[in-house]
């Protein structure tokens, strides 16, 4: 058998506009990386602990697609 690579953190998992909230259950902290007017909330855990995370607290994958070699995904809460 063949071992399947997994992701380590840090995973991007919100902007500057993010539920502050949602963002301290998830343990993130805000950056701002030099040469952007913006921030963006990070973790060290690897993705999917954060999906783990964040299926306890009621949201699901809708969809995700890759960008380069980033991956994104669009989570919907009822």
């Amino acid at each position: 058998s063949v071992p399947v690579p997994q992701e380590i953190g840090p995973t991007m998992v919100g902007d500057e506009h993010s539920d502050p909230h949602l963002m301290s259950i998830l343990g993130a902290t805000k950056r701002s990386t030099l040469g952007n007017n913006f921030c963006e909330y990070y973790v060290n855990d690897a993705p999917r602990v954060v999906l783990d995370k964040l299926e306890s607290l009621g949201y699901r994958v809708v969809s995700m697609t890759g960008v380069g070699q980033t991956l994104v995904w669009c989570l919907h809460r009822e």
